[in-house]
């Protein structure tokens, strides 16, 4: 499965212009929720209840929100990029600059563990990160992900 079926130009944000965790959810909750059958409140209420349960601020700057709705029917993707970074309680207490947010079906298990793991192999190239952060417009950023995408 590729992140570039899946992610849609909707639902990058390349300037997110929020400063803290809740309000970067939230920015990026109203992104994906353009695409999607949720709203805008559920996706941030799942993706604050997940969040409780452990920082998704994985360290190295990157951040994976995710969470399960009932709400929607296939995978959901969306993109943030944080110029000045935000404050996220991350594993290693950097700021995050990279989000990737992610939901699913709450019945889909397999499909969910699968973008998860694309999303972590792409995160492993120091070069696609940098290229990310260096990113100047939300197609940019999509061709970024779309030409390492095209490896896996």
């Amino acid at each position: 499965m590729k992140i570039t079926e899946i992610l849609k130009l909707d639902s990058i944000i390349s300037d997110l212009k929020s400063t803290d965790k809740k309000g970067v959810i939230e920015e990026l909750a109203q992104s994906v929720a353009q695409t999607s059958k949720a709203s805008s409140d559920e996706i941030t209420k799942v993706l604050l209840e997940r969040e409780q349960l452990g920082s998704t601020g994985i360290g190295g700057g990157i951040a994976i929100p995710h969470g399960k709705l009932n709400a929607i029917n296939s995978i959901t993707l969306g993109f943030g990029l944080s110029r000045s970074g935000v404050e996220y309680d991350s594993l290693d207490n950097k700021p995050v600059h990279i989000f990737f947010l992610l939901l699913t079906p709450e019945n889909s298990t397999g499909g969910h563990l699968k973008v998860l793991a694309q999303i972590s192999k792409l995160l492993k190239m120091d070069q696609f990160k940098l290229d990310l952060k260096q990113a100047e417009s939300v197609q940019q950023i999509f061709e970024i992900i779309q030409e390492v995408d095209e490896d896996f």
